[in-house]
């Protein structure tokens, strides 16, 4: 009969062998990784968690001491969990709820075209900002979706933003201009979704 405490020794010795073998190939790839800069960071898909992970980089950022600007594109008058914690820190974040409320809300195309507008007209303002660290675009890719911003224009300004700038973009179906131009493309895929079970929207999860 085999001696039970010689096999878990052996095989916590086989174990701590592979772990340093990996911790060691792992080293050796971090060795190569030496740049630092901004990035274009892009959250789409049709499962939920593309605002709220954005909105965990924003609170990393402040736990850094880096200065955020938030550009809510749709986002209106409903509140949010996020952003009543996030008026707390005034020195560190700005945040711009510019949009009115879902396109079916309003109903009136030429002011949703406009809204987006005045949205991004913010949003290049603080791009061009050196005081920002990183800056979240929450919902662009809706306001493009439905063409009320050039999908040109957009691109051209992110991939021109300022070298050390992070700048994050939500929203599902991100253009593919978009997605060629990001550094980070992470698409949230719906597995199983409570409001198709009859769920509504409840505080805390979504909003």
């Amino acid at each position: 009969m085999s001696d039970p405490k010689f096999n878990e020794e052996e095989i916590n010795r086989l174990h701590r062998e592979k772990m340093e073998r990996r911790q060691a190939a792992r080293r050796k790839v971090l060795a190569t990784k030496t740049e630092e800069r901004g990035l274009l960071i892009v959250h789409t898909g049709s499962g939920k968690g593309k605002t709220t992970a954005a909105f965990g980089m924003v609170l990393r950022c402040i736990g850094h001491g880096m200065r955020v600007g938030i550009v809510q594109f749709v986002k209106g008058a409903w509140g949010t969990g996020e952003r009543t914690i996030l008026a707390q820190f005034p020195d560190l974040v700005t945040c711009r709820a510019m949009g009115e409320g879902f396109t079916w809300d309003t109903k009136d195309r030429a002011r949703d075209i406009a809204a987006a507008r005045a949205a991004w007209e913010l949003a290049k303002e603080m791009i061009a900002d050196p005081t920002y660290r990183l800056v979240l675009l929450d919902e662009l890719n809706i306001v493009l979706r439905y063409d009320y911003l050039p999908v040109g224009e957009v691109v051209e300004t992110l991939t021109a933003k300022p070298r050390d700038l992070h700048v994050v973009v939500t929203g599902r179906n991100a253009p593919a201009a978009l997605i060629e131009a990001a550094d980070l493309v992470t698409e949230m895929t719906l597995v199983k979704h409570p409001f198709r079970a009859g769920v509504k929207a409840q505080p805390g999860i979504e909003f």
